[in-house]
């Protein structure tokens, strides 16, 4: 049984808004302390309590380095079955969102829970989300690869069937023969080193053995305002010969067939 992560010996951070010292005995403890904290002295930000909580465990959780690596190792990309689920963990518990603790409690649950059409379901704690999205993995209602470097989990690439996305699904039979790219994650120190792209690269290589026809992505325009890498660099796609199916308010439909 895959255990929720132990929170150590005690937990001494900085509030990233401030810079005010926090401690706290654990990971659970740290966020009660935050969020006082937030509520006293900074009661002008609009976010609900479980969100602030959030935000404080993955302050507290996200050990892994910030700073880039100049150089990295060779890269290796797996997908993500049972015997790789501690690597999965390692990386999302602890590591790829690292400097962003605002993402820390997603576990990439986020594209197959939100519908363009209809209100977003409530966030929730990110224990439960992380248990639904093992679940997922499990099921085979997720499928996604992990890269590594030097044998360390370094990135991830969600490449589920379109119609496992509540975001992307269309409703129609091409659901089932279309890989939809819906998140890279990569560690701080493997950024900027091409392993999103290794990750591509064997999606699109897979894509026919898992019954596929087209791959399809959905990178935002880099000129929007609340523009993420995320999805992936639209070079990056245009690169590896993915062409433009549609553009949308805030990101483009790229696709290429298998």
């Amino acid at each position: 049984m895959i255990s929720t992560p132990a929170a150590g010996d005690g937990v001494d951070k900085a509030c990233d808004l401030c810079g005010a010292p926090l401690s706290a005995e654990d990971a659970a403890a740290f966020a009660d302390a935050f969020l006082l904290h937030v509520r006293a002295d900074h009661a002008d930000l609009p976010f609900p309590d479980d969100a602030v909580r959030n935000y404080g465990e993955g302050l507290a959780r996200m050990t892994g380095s910030t700073e880039r690596l100049d150089e990295i190792g060779v890269v290796e990309v797996h997908p993500v079955t049972e015997d790789r689920m501690d690597d999965w963990l390692q990386l999302f518990d602890f590591e790829v969102m690292a400097g962003s603790p605002q993402n820390s409690g997603c576990y990439c649950l986020e594209p197959h829970e939100v519908s363009p059409d209809a209100p977003p379901p409530p966030f929730g704690h990110w224990t439960t989300r992380r248990a639904a999205m093992i679940e997922r993995l499990r099921a085979g209602t997720t499928f996604g690869y992990l890269a590594y470097v030097d044998g360390h989990p370094a990135g991830w690439l969600n490449a589920s069937r379109r119609g496992d996305y509540a975001m992307f699904r269309c409703g129609d039979p091409d659901d089932d023969r279309t890989i939809g790219l819906a998140c890279f994650a990569v560690a701080p120190p493997y950024r900027r080193h091409g392993v999103a792209a290794a990750l591509l690269a064997q999606a699109v290589t897979d894509a026919s053995d898992r019954g596929a026809t087209a791959v399809e992505a959905y990178p935002l325009h880099e000129a929007g305002p609340l523009y993420s890498g995320f999805r992936g660099g639209r070079p990056m796609f245009d690169a590896a010969g993915f062409t433009e199916v549609t553009v949308r308010a805030r990101d483009a439909v790229v696709r290429r067939e298998v």
